[in-house]
């Protein structure tokens, strides 16, 4: 099959280019249109539906509401001038379509206009409520913004929409700056390979047009579910790493087999038969492990899975018709451009073989101080804690984190973490004296745990009021209602739900606030009515919940799959299960250092980051996206050490001999991708740093310790039972094969 694809291509390359530039044209149309690319959300879990509930009353909409801190260096917030300018900017922005309400001192109550104005005498707090949810919040973000920072005063916004608006600001800085970085330093390393010009220029072409169809296909789906906008930076970050990987593999074989004084359409169909398969097989592999994110439905990571797998594939196909045809065109021309570099890895004869024969002779004394090390460095992932992404997320100059510290350190009521405590009756309205009875009873069950230090609540307006006095109200005419509830109704109360607001000085993400969610959650009944536990606190603990369960169906798919297209590719049972664990040794690696330095701190002042728990998602997508990854150097050592076994049966001088005609390549391969995924360390955004480096560890570990220590030890040990398989699963694959056709092995 693949060498009639490259005779194909060899013959109407002209038709391959043109049919590159029209799809080229429609991705660059897709990038034009853009997408509609949200925060990502887990559905169905607790909090999600609590927020949904919680969001018709006005405390509970904090996700689509907006903290102004409103400042003056000269005038006193208590003086005309201040309040005319904060009246004239207030009234502007009501005017706006997508503002819902406006809760400031003017006009509010005496007690809660006295909540917002700090002590400083300079500064006031004004709540500005948008329409719709949180991606329609976001998109009137720009607009809301511009008209609260025209008026005379100093105005700095914060809260969800505007911290998310940071967010997507600083992805797509990060994003740019990466790709700026992470070209050059492939193409260095391409050219230390190639030592041309032209053929270190191809992989870039290829990696190019991957990310950008990768992009451009994460837009057209935005359009049609639920897309986050981190998934355009897993995309270029895995699709650039792959695509040069699988254009070095071919242009290197390409370059070789023209070596060997053979024409172009011959180096091509070898070039294909080989290396274009073993790029098939890896990019199956990549494939199949983010396809575990599918398993995660109800969720952005599917549809991170989706992207990602996507452009996976357009790496793939680019590398097997693209790159073909312009090989075909260039021919000999390949090796232009001569650049005074010394090879890497690639000038010393015999190293690999001289290594691997070494390691053979001593496995025992190589494979236990490598799993030591190897478990060393994953041991810190056992004190792994998650969190989603909140504001110390942002660089501090940033105006939403700069807004937050103000509001903590002028307002820390309205700063102060709040869980939201919703309370679903079965029918009819929540203000009935029966109802505010049970209220009153949870919300000073509430106010007596540890670590509260408030509950903000329509049975929390007055502290003269007692338990039969509110339960006196339903019965009064709304005329004789007092003014407090009259104004807090809508803030607390909507139909037969109502809302409370139950403070603590314990960060969102802190196991103190967990304790607190999981105590609250431990008695459900209040009357008649249910309760549920929203927040970002609630969220994070549900999102842990969420990934728990869906990640052993996720891993054991990923696992067994892999093992059945190793199978396919080696035809042995056992060396898939060896690549399963060492895949795993190499991935835990990653983790344990993911822990000690972003969550525990070390090398926060080099890497420029505030350590805190690390983001759910994170090892979900460092897992799917390492295992298959890892896979592209497996899949291309073991079918090289395949080839020597079926013509020698000599196990040692297979593993020898493969990794001496690999082991240049996987290291060359391996520089790419660790500079592909160390550009990535410089973003702003914690997460994507994160990944970055979390990817360039587990590729560093994977290409040193376990691909040329590991696997030449652990082979020796098993030696030829590494080629086993029962008789009637290799009766079933020669079959398979022959149903095919037979394939010609290259020459050796």
């Amino acid at each position: 099959m693949f060498r009639a694809l490259a005779r194909a291509i060899h013959h109407h390359r002209g038709l391959v280019f043109a049919a590159s530039a029209v799809f080229l044209a429609l991705a660059i149309a897709a990038l034009v249109r853009g997408g509609r690319l949200s925060t990502g959300v887990v559905e169905g879990t607790e909090a999600e539906r609590a927020q949904q509930l919680a969001s018709a009353t006005t405390v509970g909409s904090t996700d689509t509401t907006l903290a102004v801190v409103f400042h003056s260096d000269t005038l006193r917030n208590t003086s005309k001038e201040f309040q005319d300018a904060l009246k004239g900017t207030l009234e502007a922005a009501a005017k706006l379509p997508s503002v819902e309400g406006v809760l400031s001192p003017l006009g509010a109550p005496k007690a809660v206009a006295a909540q917002l104005q700090a002590s400083t005498g300079h500064d006031t707090l004004a709540l500005v409520r948008l329409k719709g949810d949180i991606r329609e919040a976001t998109r009137a973000f720009p607009e809301v913004r511009a008209v609260l920072s025209a008026g005379p005063l100093q105005a700095t916004l914060t809260g969800r929409i505007a911290f998310i608006d940071a967010l997507n600001q600083l992805l797509e800085e990060d994003l740019l700056r990466a790709e700026l970085i992470s070209f050059p330093l492939a193409l260095l390393v391409l050219l230390r390979v190639f030592r041309t010009w032209v053929a270190s220029l191809l992989p870039l072409v290829v990696g190019g047009l991957a990310v950008l169809s990768g992009v451009a296909g994460v837009f057209a789906l935005s359009h049609f579910t639920d897309m986050a906008q981190y998934t355009i930076n897993v995309v270029s970050l895995i699709g650039m790493g792959v695509a040069i990987d699988y254009s070095l593999f071919i242009v290197s074989r390409f370059r070789s087999e023209l070596e060997r004084e053979q024409g172009i359409e011959a180096a091509l169909e070898r070039t294909l038969d080989t290396a274009g398969r073993a790029v098939a097989f890896s990019g199956l592999a990549v494939a199949v492990g983010l396809a575990g994110l599918l398993f995660y439905r109800g969720s952005y990571l599917s549809a991170m899975g989706i992207g990602g797998a996507l452009v996976v594939a357009f790496a793939v196909v680019f590398a097997l018709t693209v790159l073909p045809a312009l090989l075909s065109w260039l021919g000999p021309r390949v090796n232009r451009g001569r650049v005074p570099f010394p090879s890497l890895f690639a000038d010393k004869e015999g190293l690999w073989h001289g290594l691997a024969t070494w390691v053979m002779r001593h496995p025992v004394l190589v494979l236990v101080p490598t799993l030591l090390i190897l478990v060393a460095v994953g041991l810190p992932f056992m004190r792994l804690q998650l969190a989603a992404t909140d504001i110390t997320a942002l660089p501090a100059e940033t105006e939403a984190r700069r807004g937050a510290e103000s509001l903590q350190k002028l307002f820390p009521r309205q700063a102060a973490n709040g869980l939201v405590v919703v309370v679903q009756f079965p029918s009819g309205s929540a203000f009935t004296a029966e109802r505010m009875g049970a209220l009153y009873d949870k919300s000073r069950q509430l106010a007596r745990l540890p670590g509260v230090i408030g509950v903000d609540s329509i049975v929390n307006l007055k502290e003269t009021m007692d338990r039969d006095a509110y339960q006196e109200l339903p019965d009064f005419p709304e005329e004789m209602l007092p003014p407090e509830f009259s104004q807090a109704r809508d803030a607390y109360l909507h139909g037969s739900v109502t809302v409370m607001r139950v403070l603590t000085e314990a960060p969102a993400s802190s196991q103190a606030a967990r304790d607190i969610v999981e105590t609250i959650r431990r008695e459900r009944a209040v009357g008649d009515g249910t309760l549920l536990v929203a927040g970002q606190t609630a969220s994070d603990v549900d999102a842990g919940h969420f990934v728990r369960a869906h990640t052993p169906r996720a891993i054991a798919f990923v696992m067994g799959l892999m093992c059945v297209v190793l199978f396919v590719l080696l035809g042995s049972v056992v060396l898939p299960l060896k690549a399963m664990f060492m895949n795993l040794l190499s991935i835990a690696g990653s983790f344990g250092a993911l822990v000690w330095i972003f969550q525990e701190g070390h090398l926060s002042g080099l890497l420029n980051f505030e350590p805190g728990p690390i983001e759910p998602s994170l090892p979900v997508l460092l897992f799917c996206a390492l295992f298959g990854l890892s896979m592209d150097y497996e899949v291309l050592l073991l079918s090289r050490m395949r080839e020597e076994w079926e013509r020698t049966h000599d196990n040692a001088h297979a593993v020898a001999e493969g990794l001496e005609r690999t082991g240049g390549l996987i290291t060359s391969a391996a520089a790419i991708m660790v500079a592909v995924f160390a550009a990535f360390s410089l973003a702003h955004v914690v997460v994507v740093k994160a990944m970055g480096v979390g990817m360039a560890i587990a590729v560093a570990l994977d290409a040193t310790l376990v691909r040329i220590l590991l696997v030449p030890a652990m082979m020796r040990l098993f030696g030829d039972f590494n080629w086993w398989a029962p008789k009637v699963l290799s009766r079933w694959l020669s079959l398979a094969h022959q149903a095919h056709g037979p394939s010609e092995r290259p020459p050796h």
